[in-house]
């Protein structure tokens, strides 16, 4: 039978001893000053005091771990971000080119000419693209899809100034598999006055935008 709770040995009371922590280095530290909540009210170059608490036991320690984490991943180097913004734009690498103006207002130059078939008219064909305005903001990009896209030309399905810049015409040799072609198409050849892209009143392209395209001629789709 267990004793009455009076019969049981009083512990004692002493305080708990505080934590045992490392002595400071003797490397001197150049700290400014501050003011103490009983003295003048604190300035620029007196910053207010604040006392903190040293982390103690397991959950002090992982809280610190956890600290020492976060502050990782932010100073790690950008070096993967680098890698897949270049993968985004796939297109930042490939050599420059002089445009050359027709006079429906597109300009164009190749890249690189390609070696394979030129797509006929009412064809599906594939194309990888990376569209951004001329300062550069990118707005749309098939190689952040991860897959190229599905257009129809010769149909009026696509910008004038892409169809022009594909199948050619008015001056433009037409695109054949395999070739690199950069576009810059004036507002008038693309989506004119009005804005474009718009989702729930928020619109990627303004009105009167002129864009730069960067084409990939894929291949004829099967």
């Amino acid at each position: 039978m267990a004793p009455p709770v009076s019969s049981l040995p009083r512990m004692a009371s002493s305080p708990i001893p505080p934590p045992q922590l490392p002595k400071p280095s003797r490397r001197a530290l150049a700290v400014a000053p501050c003011s103490s909540a009983s003295s003048s009210p604190p300035t620029t170059s007196s910053p207010p005091c604040h006392a903190a608490a040293p982390p103690a036991g397991r959950r002090g320690m992982l809280a610190l771990g956890a600290g020492f984490l976060a502050s990782a991943a932010l100073l790690a180097p950008a070096g993967d971000a680098g890698a897949t913004r270049i993968e985004y734009y796939a297109t930042v690498g490939d050599k420059l080119c002089d445009m050359s103006l027709v006079k429906s207002g597109l300009a164009y130059c190749d890249v690189e000419v390609g070696t394979g078939a030129q797509p006929p008219r009412g064809e599906l064909i594939n194309v990888h693209y990376t569209a951004r305005f001329p300062d550069g903001t990118v707005f749309d990009s098939t190689y952040k899809r991860g897959r190229p896209l599905t257009m129809r030309i010769g149909a009026g399905k696509i910008l004038r100034g892409l169809e022009q810049g594909i199948s050619g015409g008015g001056g433009v040799p037409p695109m054949l598999v395999g070739g690199k072609r950069k576009l810059m198409i004036p507002a008038t050849l693309a989506y004119g006055p009005e804005p474009a892209g718009c989702f729930s009143g928020d619109c990627n392209i303004p009105g009167n935008s002129t864009l730069l395209y960067d084409l990939f001629l894929v291949g004829i789709y099967k």
